[in-house]
């Protein structure tokens, strides 16, 4: 079963981009993406937290595996996805015509 929300979680930013241009792209970019990403994965451990409250009979296992996972995802949102999409493409250089001051004084 957890493979299983694990492979759909992973497919889910490719086909909501089927939802529309403009709808898959709002779900699924910037913050509003984050946002719904973090919530959605917060959601879907709540099953694990409790296992590992009643394994351990402690609220610190749960809080150890709720930082990891907001580590884990801070790391990937904020550090590998923009590292990736390479939004920002460098310019091809302009190139640049080298006047020599000197170049008028046959011209006279």
């Amino acid at each position: 079963m957890t493979a299983l929300v694990g492979g759909i979680m992973g497919l889910l930013p490719h086909l909501l981009h089927h939802v529309g241009l403009l709808g898959g792209a709002v779900l699924v970019t910037g913050v509003t993406g984050n946002v719904a990403f973090a919530v959605l994965g917060l959601v879907f451990s709540l099953p694990l937290l409790r296992r590992l409250y009643r394994r351990f009979g402690t609220w610190k296992a749960p809080a150890l595996a709720l930082a990891v996972f907001a580590l884990m995802f801070s790391l990937s949102a904020l550090v590998i996805g923009p590292a990736i999409s390479d939004a920002d493409p460098q310019p091809a250089p302009v190139p640049t015509e080298q006047v020599d001051p000197d170049h008028d004084e046959h011209h006279d």
